[in-house]
């Protein structure tokens, strides 16, 4: 497939606010180069079972502003499987793709990397996850909102948690990665962040609770970071059990989280990144996924940008450390 007449694109893996402004441009820059492109629906679920359709730009018209994504989105078990792959080559031969533009996160890109290395179709990922935490850009689509979205979220507890003197443990997503709690909770003033890279133990929970409730605090908020075993339910159940006397409350975000008309920046970075992905497609790119460092567009390999841990900025646990005094 070296003489590339189209291309297909699609939203995988959880939705993040954004994915629409990335599908419109992708859609209208293929088409501005002379390109014919392929919506492909529900996510690689959609390319196995052949929901896709011609895009032209009157489906991306009036969609920007708008959360979540038109193209709508699923996590594929068969797409796993070799032989879901192959289903799902042989509609992208059917519909003459020879280019293939992923949004999604880490699972998503990791799919588009195996399909990419087993047939001959270039893969371009675009890093669409609230969670932030693909390597190689310092944001990803989605994150921005999400994270204004907690804040507002924080901001209307806060002022029950100060009324009733509550400590809230509000809890927060972002998978293995801290950005959304630690972030949200300087951010919106709390007075802790329990995240995975810097994960409480005992000793750390006293030491938060002398320091911040005994000695000037009757109210506080703490964000922690979604766990299986050690989430927002199991730091509130420590409190009640160690230090009895403190009216404690937890408020789950969950997908509260994800929904909502996407940020500004949020819009420009799906578009700046979607625009790249078919620049990239032009110059031969493939199996890459589209980042921002430092204002600038970057090139990242799949494998790098789903296997490699995102550096954390381990100064912003002191920031607010000492503005929670």
């Amino acid at each position: 497939m070296n003489n590339i007449t189209t291309i297909g694109v699609l939203t995988s893996g959880g939705d993040a606010p954004g994915m629409n402004a990335a599908i419109r441009a992708v859609t209208r820059a293929g088409i501005c180069n002379g390109f014919k492109i392929k919506g492909i629906y529900k996510g690689f679920d959609g390319l196995i079972n052949d929901e896709i359709k011609d895009f032209t730009t009157e489906n991306v018209s009036g969609i920007i502003m708008s959360g979540g994504t038109i193209l709508k989105t699923a996590r594929s078990l068969e797409f796993m499987t070799p032989e879901g792959r192959k289903k799902a080559y042989e509609n992208v031969k059917k519909h003459e793709i020879g280019a293939l533009i992923v949004i999604g996160g880490n699972g998503s890109l990791r799919g588009a990397m195996e399909f990419g290395k087993e047939y001959d179709v270039r893969c371009i990922g675009l890093p669409g996850t609230i969670d932030n935490d693909l390597y190689g850009t310092d944001s990803t689509i989605g994150y921005d909102t999400t994270l204004n979205t907690i804040v507002e979220c924080v901001d209307r507890i806060r002022d029950t948690a100060q009324s009733h003197e509550r400590i809230f443990f509000v809890e927060v997503m972002g998978r293995d990665a801290g950005f959304l709690a630690q972030n949200s909770a300087i951010a919106s003033g709390a007075e802790a962040a329990i995240i995975p890279e810097d994960r409480t133990d005992v000793d750390q929970l006293g030491h938060f609770m002398e320091r911040g409730i005994r000695k000037s605090k009757r109210s506080c908020i703490v964000i922690v970071s979604e766990s299986p075993k050690c989430g927002a339910l199991y730091y509130a159940d420590r409190v009640r059990k160690e230090f009895p006397g403190y009216d404690v409350r937890v408020t789950i975000l969950g997908h509260l989280q994800r929904g909502g008309r996407p940020s500004a920046h949020d819009r420009i970075l799906a578009s700046r990144t979607g625009v790249s992905a078919v620049e990239a497609i032009i110059q031969g790119q493939r199996n890459i996924m589209i980042g921002v460092k430092n204002n600038e567009i970057d090139y990242i390999p799949l494998v790098e940008a789903i296997r490699s841990d995102k550096p954390f900025d381990r100064k912003l646990i002191k920031v607010l450390d000492e503005l929670s005094i």
